[in-house]
């Protein structure tokens, strides 16, 4: 772990010399070389997948850790994107000349190291990798001992399409994939104060925490996805029936993913019968309070359906699966009660048409994202229009929401004098 930090270290320096065109000339053969190599690719996450399987990983974990040609493409894809944004690093956010005449200007830079430690999902390795390179930082990448294939391969991709590319100027390893699976690494790699600047776990909370508790670098955390939709008595139930679907069903295993549906008491007759039936499609599992489960089995009609009461515990549960929580409750203020309650600071709904509640909801809730009529599934970098995002952050500081490039920067000051000296 030490000599991954020292190369880490040393590959951040030279990184600082490449300009923004020969970045953008890396990442760009980085996505041809990814395209190129599906085939590979693919026989490589065959593989995880048997280790998948042979932990006995959900369906829905499974599906995170699946490669197939649509999605190598969209990583690929999302390289390219991310060499269309602008480069972060040498704006200006600051400039002011003090009265004895210095010059100062704050500047954005790379943050130097980073850490990343992610769960199943192989596609990170790219998306952090491209994000990283764009601001100058290098980074070590920690993914799951169910993608290792996946994960070396990809990165070997990446470094040797910018070896190609850039020729020597390209840092050798500017992009590092950890090669063993041994948990021992985590609290090894994390106690190189000297040489790592930031870690950003993305997985579940038990992972999360224990990255939390045993770095010594700077944590940036994204605990878990406890996602709310509201439904309030002034929603238009058709538009309210798909915004919850979506941010259900649309693609259940992302920390975005709605888990818990709050209805106001007012349209939970006429809301609930009409959703249940759309979730259903989908083989939804309910875990609903007394009057929910009512109108959740009237919904259900001739349908199967798995509904069983509601506890605290599966209130404050990210599911990751077809499974979703639903309560009714007695108006917006019930409902920001409990979001404040149970929620996850992720990202939350409110569907309504009228102005004053919505921008109450939108005030009063404390998450990275809220949303007025629209499904919580976009909370994405992607989404959001910063290109692969290297993860979303649930902390306030120093970054919060989807990290794209700019959240992948620090600043600094630079002083221009005429030979000022303070007396």
């Amino acid at each position: 772990m030490e000599s991954l930090g020292r190369a880490a270290r040393e590959a951040s320096r030279q990184l600082a010399r490449l300009t923004s065109v020969e970045k953008d000339q890396a990442l760009k053969a980085m996505a041809d070389g990814l395209e190129a190599a599906t085939d590979a690719l693919v026989e490589a996450n065959r593989k995880d997948l048997e280790v998948g399987r042979s932990l006995q990983l959900s369906g829905a974990m499974l599906d995170r850790l699946a490669l197939d040609a649509p999605r190598i493409l969209a990583m690929a894809n999302g390289l390219r994107e991310v060499a269309e944004l602008p480069d972060p690093v040498g704006r200006t956010l600051a400039e002011r000349t003090r009265p004895n005449g210095l010059h100062l200007r704050k500047i954005a830079t790379p943050i130097g190291v980073v850490v990343i430690i992610y769960e199943s999902r192989p596609n990170v390795t790219a998306d952090a990798a491209s994000l990283c390179f764009k601001t100058g930082n290098a980074t070590i990448l920690r993914g799951g001992k169910e993608a290792l294939n996946s994960n070396r391969l990809i990165a070997d991709i990446l470094v040797n399409a910018g070896r190609k590319a850039l020729g020597e100027r390209f840092p050798t390893h500017a992009i590092q994939v950890v090669p063993i699976a041994d948990r021992e690494a985590i609290p090894a790699l994390l106690s190189l104060t000297r040489y790592v600047d930031l870690c950003m776990p993305r997985g579940g909370e038990g992972l999360i925490r224990a990255v939390s508790e045993c770095s010594k670098v700077p944590v940036i955390k994204h605990f878990k996805g406890v996602c709310h939709v509201f439904v309030d008595r002034d929603a238009d139930l058709a538009m309210a029936e798909d915004i919850v679907f979506n941010a259900k069903c649309h693609r259940p295993s992302t920390c975005n993913a709605a888990e818990t549906l709050l209805v106001d008491r007012s349209i939970a007759a006429a809301f609930l019968p009409r959703v249940t039936a759309r979730l259903l499609t989908k083989q939804v599992e309910f875990h609903a309070d007394a009057d929910s489960l009512t109108l959740i089995r009237q919904g259900a009609g001739a349908m199967a359906v798995v509904a069983r009461p509601a506890t605290d515990v599966d209130f404050d549960t990210e599911y990751n699966d077809y499974v979703i929580n639903v309560r009714i409750v007695d108006g917006v203020e019930a409902a920001m009660e409990h979001i404040a309650r149970h929620g996850s600071a992720h990202s939350d709904a409110i569907v309504t048409a009228n102005e004053a509640t919505a921008h109450r909801f939108l005030a009063e809730v404390d998450s990275a994202a809220v949303y007025w009529n629209a499904s919580t599934r976009f909370t994405d970098g992607g989404e959001f229009g910063l290109g692969a995002e290297i993860g979303i952050s649930t902390d306030k500081l120093h970054a919060r929401g989807p990290m794209g490039l700019e959240e992948l920067c620090s600043y600094k000051w630079i002083g221009v004098g005429t030979g000022q000296i303070r007396g």
